[in-house]
């Protein structure tokens, strides 16, 4: 068997914008996870039976299908890598992510694409709204405008205005990387839904639920 793997500290705390899009919205509440993930890098994960490659391969196929309707409209279009950023705050703390496209009209209005090959979930629209928050700071996009959209392997989209990062959603959006950057780590909150879904093994999570417990059912209620 091999030795697990010891995780190295991070110089500062590093965030990627997507663990905070589920914790966001409720989707996720075991903000140790993010927390873990943000101090300590190069640890060990969970093997895991999603099928990587056949999920890239349909999600490049849609994100050529929106790029080249974008273009085909005027935009200029930047996709993945070319939309990567690092937004690092005041606190030393960064945050990163990589938006799927940003197309740029001429007016200088840019509008924040984000592909999803399944079903819509309730933090995709969180996702997209804290790139709209970050790219703003980018000195390639300083002055733009931003709006959001989500699109969906079925055809549908979400539209998110430009109003929708407002002063409320930054307070809690500062509220939630300040817990998850702090020092001291906040209280693991295991289930059997979010630790299926979660990376970091028992090795550095002891109270990681490994059981299925979707099907279980409990008896001996008076009704």
């Amino acid at each position: 068997m091999n030795a697990a793997r010891t995780p190295q500290p991070r110089s500062g705390p590093y965030i990627w914008a997507t663990w905070l899009a589920r914790l966001l919205v409720g989707d996720a509440s075991c903000e140790w996870a993010a927390w873990f993930k943000a101090h300590y890098k190069n640890f060990e994960r969970m093997p895991g039976d999603f099928d990587a490659v056949a999920w890239q391969i349909r999600h490049t196929a849609m994100l050529n299908e929106v790029r080249d309707r974008l273009e085909a409209g005027g935009s200029s279009v930047l996709t993945e890598n070319q939309c990567r950023f690092t937004l690092r705050g005041g606190s030393g703390a960064a945050i990163g992510g990589r938006p799927d496209l940003v197309a740029v009209s001429e007016d200088n209005h840019a509008t924040i694409y984000d592909i999803k090959t399944g079903r819509q979930r309730p933090y995709d629209a969180a996702q997209v709204m804290i790139y709209m928050y970050a790219l703003p700071y980018v000195n390639r996009y300083r002055g733009m405008s931003f709006e959001g959209r989500v699109a969906y392997a079925d055809g549908g989209e979400i539209e998110i205005a430009a109003s929708a990062v407002n002063d409320s959603f930054r307070a809690d959006l500062h509220t939630l990387i300040r817990r998850i950057t702090a020092a001291d780590a906040p209280r693991r909150r295991p289930s059997a839904l979010e630790c299926k879904m979660c990376d970091i093994t028992p090795n550095d999570c002891p109270d990681r639920i490994d059981a299925d417990t979707d099907g279980e059912i409990a008896d001996g209620a008076d009704f």
